[in-house]
């Protein structure tokens, strides 16, 4: 019995010794009778760093929603506008197949193709502003805080006298407002020959180009008169499509080209850059107008280049 005696001193100490370091690797992890171990991840997925932040919640799409139809309505009524704009619906993932309206066609293949309406489903109709004539800086602060989508087609001899105004509204909206051709002196197009036509068409590319920063590829001819020389020198500079007009707007009335004088959906809206020495009101007059004519109607303003 004596001789055994070492051998179990020996054993308790070294019994004791694991349990020390054992207590001192619990002590370490932070685990202990009142304080439980974390729970190990689950399956695929890291366990989160300790000591890191947890994530900021994110802005659910509906919150969003819901964000902007406020900022509308109290910028609808901040403008006078009789309802809120309507938000339109995400752009198409494929733009649709532009073609030639039936009856506008000429004998040119190849050509860019001349339309009043875009084929589409959706309940939108698209805003355009002719020339250039009336710089009005209200027309820029209203369309931005409406979220208004709309583009601009320019004539050089009424916005030379103001590039920089048509470079803020180049700017004036998330997205940008894109400019596009109406010539360089607003002309009638069929009556010149095809040199001129060159002139007018390419020239008026070349402008934009030049103080815009992009060559435009959407061309309307001044009155919505062109001919096949037309056509063919639009193509030559690098037009794609020349937009026409489905209705136009006034500050006191809105014109219709189709003869149950409604909307239809892809509808193109024709209105120009004028003020109250031209109009029977001004650019804000004319916008409450056609926007109250449009969400009444049940559509909202898309943006034409989402589409064209």
């Amino acid at each position: 019995m004596r001789k055994g005696a070492p051998r179990s001193r020996r054993t308790l100490g070294a019994a004791l010794v694991v349990a020390a370091l054992a207590s001192a690797a619990t002590a370490c992890s932070g685990a202990g009778p009142d304080r439980a171990a974390p729970p190990s991840p689950a399956s695929g997925r890291q366990a989160p760093k300790q000591g890191a932040a947890a994530p900021e919640p994110q802005v659910g799409k509906a919150e969003e929603l819901r964000a902007r139809k406020a900022a509308r309505a109290l910028a609808a009524k901040k403008w006078g506008l009789a309802e809120p704009p309507l938000e339109a619906p995400a752009p198409p993932v494929v733009k649709p197949e532009i073609t030639t309206r039936k009856g506008f066609e000429t004998r040119s293949e190849g050509v860019p193709p001349v339309f009043t309406t875009v084929p589409t489903k959706e309940k939108v109709v698209f805003l355009t502003i002719d020339d250039g004539s009336e710089k009005d800086p209200e027309l820029l602060r209203m369309m931005d805080e409406l979220k208004i989508p709309y583009s601009a087609f320019l004539s050089d001899y009424v916005v030379s006298d103001d590039y920089a105004y048509f470079s803020r509204m180049q700017k004036s909206q998330k997205g940008g407002v894109a400019l596009h051709n109406h010539t360089l002196n607003h002309r009638y197009l069929p009556g010149l020959s095809y040199s001129q036509q060159k002139r007018e068409i390419c020239g008026m590319q070349d402008v934009i180009e030049k103080k815009f920063g992009k060559r435009p590829e959407l061309f309307r001819p001044p009155y919505g008169n062109y001919n096949d020389d037309t056509l063919r020198v639009a193509k030559s500079c690098g037009i794609k499509a020349v937009p026409l007009w489905a209705a136009e707007a006034f500050p006191d009335r809105m014109e219709w080209r189709e003869w149950d004088r409604d909307l239809h959906p892809g509808d193109i809206v024709l209105t120009h850059f004028r003020g109250e020495e031209d109009w029977k009101g001004s650019m804000a007059d004319m916008v409450r107008r056609v926007m109250n004519v449009i969400t009444a109607k049940g559509y909202a303003v898309a943006k034409l280049e989402d589409y064209v």
